[in-house]
């Protein structure tokens, strides 16, 4: 399983911006250093999932309570982005098919 996740900005429509990674999941799973990119965001939500342990994945993703605070802190602090509006598009790949996606919206 592979997961695409793309970063898109609000300029004039939504333009895509900085980050469109594609990686293999679970070899990202039993080694997250193995993609910066990955890892950030990973950190971000590592501590209000369910996704804590390597593939195979036999149920689906909870993201419960992330407080805007914190994944504020860590995109305007950690690492500096511009203010704006953003959209993370996450699309779970099965060989070259989708089989889920994600989409969130937020505002910095």
């Amino acid at each position: 399983m592979k997961a695409n996740i793309a970063l898109w900005k609000r300029f004039n429509g939504y333009k895509p911006f900085l980050y469109n990674i594609t990686f293999d999941t679970c070899t990202f799973l039993r080694n997250p250093k193995s993609n910066p990119v990955a890892n950030f965001i990973y950190g971000t939500i590592r501590d209000y999932t369910d996704l804590n342990h390597t593939c195979p994945l036999y149920h689906g993703v909870t993201l419960d309570k992330l407080p805007v605070d914190f994944v504020n802190n860590r995109f305007t602090k950690v690492l500096p982005f511009p203010t704006g509006d953003y959209i993370i598009k996450i699309h779970w790949l099965r060989g070259n098919f989708v089989t889920a996606s994600a989409e969130a919206y937020g505002t910095l």
